[in-house]
């Protein structure tokens, strides 16, 4: 018996629109901070002049890269984690665990999203702009909610669709 849920074929598509998406921004995204950083640094060297919303907007993009990556990181439970204890744990003591960091690390980054969300709504009502005051801040601060809501998302489902060893062994504790 396998350690997870086969996925319906609505939810295979999403998440292949998921990696397709994720793969297209964080391309375009890296893409675009090396042509900007490069021509900065060209401007800057040969003429003396550059962007004047170029460093802040590198900025952004350095901020949405981050999310991005972490989101497409999550998806492969590729994410930052300190496993020390699954080492030594037994199998079936391991996968409940595993459970448990799952659902810790979920209730984190809602709680990360929620609060990232009061941010852009704290950013919206005060005005603030971005990239010489043309754009509002709380279009680029959106990258936090989305980010952490996604990530969250990914290891609640991770969470539910783990079977513990119990039910796979027959045992009941």
């Amino acid at each position: 018996m396998t350690d997870r849920v086969r996925p319906t074929p609505f939810l295979e598509r999403a998440d292949r629109f998921g990696r397709v998406a994720e793969t297209v921004l964080l391309t375009f995204v890296l893409g675009a901070m090396i042509v900007l950083a490069a021509g900065q640094i060209v401007l800057r060297n040969v003429w003396g002049t550059g962007f004047g919303w170029g460093d802040e907007a590198l900025r952004i993009m350095v901020l949405w890269i981050a999310m991005i990556g972490a989101v497409a990181a999550s998806r492969e439970k590729r994410h930052v984690s300190v496993d020390a204890l699954s080492r030594y744990l037994p199998r079936s003591l391991s996968r409940w665990t595993g459970k448990l960091v799952d659902a810790f690390v979920s209730v984190v980054c809602g709680v990360l999203a929620w609060q990232s969300y009061l941010f852009a709504v704290e950013s919206l009502a005060a005005d603030d702009r971005v990239l010489g005051g043309d754009i509002p801040a709380w279009t680029v601060q959106l990258i936090l909610p989305v980010g952490f809501a996604l990530i969250g998302y990914r290891y609640a489902v991770a969470c539910f669709s783990r079977r513990p060893a119990s039910v796979e062994t027959g045992q009941v504790h």
